[in-house]
């Protein structure tokens, strides 16, 4: 009888490493501060026709309402009970969306906040997205309900109750982040409550979760909980698929906790992919493209099959959660599409591509004092709808750096390269570099200050193929550069310094 329990956890746990996306679909993109029906819209008309694989979306749940600052992002981290209405739309909306992009072969990711409820300073009344009564004072949560026997105060050595010091795991697992109330995962009840809030989802038809916060919680604690979790819902997936489960493990090193304590119960983010991703990018610090030839394990990552990787996500974007100034993001857009081009290109890990809003930043000795705004929103601080332009940009506010041509392009280049070797590396010892996905795509990028201009094995067999980044294979024709691959597999590339786009990619669907 041990043995088949054991067995059965094995088996819990090597599931939810799976993302469960349709087959040929290896991406995904977070539509941060999306609505619902918005996300939905996108589903259909964009994401799946475009081999998109699934969307990370904002935390559903019921939320405090702050409005000192104004509606700032960070007040859906905040949760008061775990009801299904957001300013992202109520739970008939959510349902919906999650509906139609499962019919067309897109799948959702939910950000579940589990590690906390709202702010210790969050107040009483019904300043919440549902309206719901809740009492931070006493915490007092009575939609769920949570009370004060809910919490981990008890256990937290600090003076504040707040998280003092970073080099203490106690500390960091059993006090406040941030003056974040901490609850007590330890208890059967919480754990009770907490997985039956993602049950409702999974049952709803979602595949998976981004779990935040998660090196503020016992891995012990996590896998009781992911442990309740229902198998997903066989309208959409196979009978006995578990959720993909994606924890939030802030880990550059320096401190006692560490992602590899997390890797057992689910896939990790792998936050130091775009923090030295972003050096090497910038070529700062001496860095260069032709030190990526080891990318990824060689680099101090985790195992490439326990990692989620990410150039910049919604936290470092702003500053935040790690990564510091070298994270690029598309403030800085003509790097950031090489960035990511590589991201996409390069077999380490399972990709997330980042969706964002603009606002008004304001850079004061390198921090932005604007980092709190939250999405595009109308004087009532409802969330502005996200508007599609004649030429398929976004309008309101909204950057959708996932619709950006060479992006798109890239998401499809990495569904035809799946499974493929990393091979044919060739670098100039500097910042030209190119490498081949097996036989089956090619990508080159010059990031020197000079033109690059080389005869490359591409790994592909003879024929013209369209570069996916300056255009793309329309109706048999090629609407940007072409490249030409000769029988032995070789092509001649040349490309200027100067260029909009300074690097190039073909794969087998993009020959003539």
């Amino acid at each position: 009888m041990k043995l088949l329990i054991l067995a059965t956890l094995i088996g819990l746990s090597f599931a939810q490493f799976n993302p469960n996306t349709q087959s040929g679909r290896t991406a995904i993109v977070h539509l941060f501060e999306w609505r619902w029906a918005d996300i939905a819209a996108e589903c259909e008309r964009f994401l799946g026709p475009n081999g998109f694989g699934g969307v990370q979306i904002s935390p559903p749940s019921e939320s405090i309402v702050v409005t000192n600052p104004w509606h700032p992002w960070w007040q859906r981290y905040q949760p008061i009970g775990y009801n299904l209405c957001s300013r992202s739309g109520n739970e008939n909306e959510l349902r919906d969306m999650i509906t139609r992009c499962n019919n067309v072969g897109v799948y959702i990711y939910v950000d579940a906040v589990i590690n906390h409820m709202c702010g210790a300073g969050g107040g009483s009344g019904t300043h919440s997205s549902c309206g719901s009564y809740f009492n931070a004072n006493n915490k007092d949560f009575p939609t769920v309900p949570y009370s004060n026997l809910d919490f981990n105060d008890g256990k937290c050595n600090t003076g504040s109750g707040n998280i003092e010091n970073y080099q203490d795991v106690n500390q960091v697992r059993n006090c406040r982040l941030v003056g974040l109330l901490d609850l007590a995962l330890e208890k059967d009840y919480v754990r009770g409550k907490t997985s039956d809030y993602m049950n409702k989802l999974i049952d709803m038809g979602v595949a998976g979760f981004r779990v935040d916060a998660c090196k503020h919680m016992w891995p012990g604690d996590l896998s009781a909980v992911y442990g309740r979790l229902h198998n997903l819902n066989t309208k959409w997936f196979p009978s006995g698929s578990r959720p993909f489960i994606f924890q939030e493990v802030i880990d550059l090193g320096g401190e006692p906790i560490t992602s590899s304590e997390y890797t057992g119960v689910g896939r990790v983010t792998e936050f130091k992919y775009g923090a030295k991703l972003g050096n090497v990018i910038r070529k700062w610090n001496g860095e260069k493209l032709s030190f990526l030839k080891n990318w990824g394990e060689g680099w101090g990552f985790m195992p490439s099959d326990k990692a989620l990787v990410f150039t910049d996500n919604h936290d470092n974007q702003r500053g935040h959660g790690a990564g510091g100034a070298s994270i690029v993001t598309f403030w800085d857009a003509r790097i950031y599409k090489m960035a990511v081009a590589f991201m996409l290109a390069h077999p380490y890990g399972f990709t997330r591509v980042m969706s964002s809003y603009r606002w008004d930043r304001n850079i004061v000795n390198g921090q932005d004092q604007n980092d709190w705004i939250g999405p595009p929103s109308n004087g009532d601080g409802s969330t502005k709808p996200v508007t599609i332009n004649a030429d398929g940009t976004c309008g309101n506010g909204w950057v959708c750096e996932h619709r950006w041509r060479q992006i798109t392009n890239m998401v499809g280049f990495r569904n035809v390269v799946n499974g493929q070797t990393f091979s044919n590396w060739w670098d100039n010892g500097s910042n030209q570099i190119s490498f081949s996905r097996g036989n089956r795509g090619f990508l080159v990028i010059n990031n020197d200050d000079w033109e690059l201009n080389a005869t490359l094995n591409t790994g592909l067999p003879g024929g013209t193929y369209c570069d996916i980044i300056s255009g793309q294979k329309e109706s048999g024709r090629c609407t940007g550069k072409q490249v030409t691959v000769g029988g032995d597999g070789r092509a001649s590339i040349r490309i200027s310094n100067s260029e909009e786009d300074p690097f190039m990619a073909i794969h087998a669907d993009s020959k003539l």
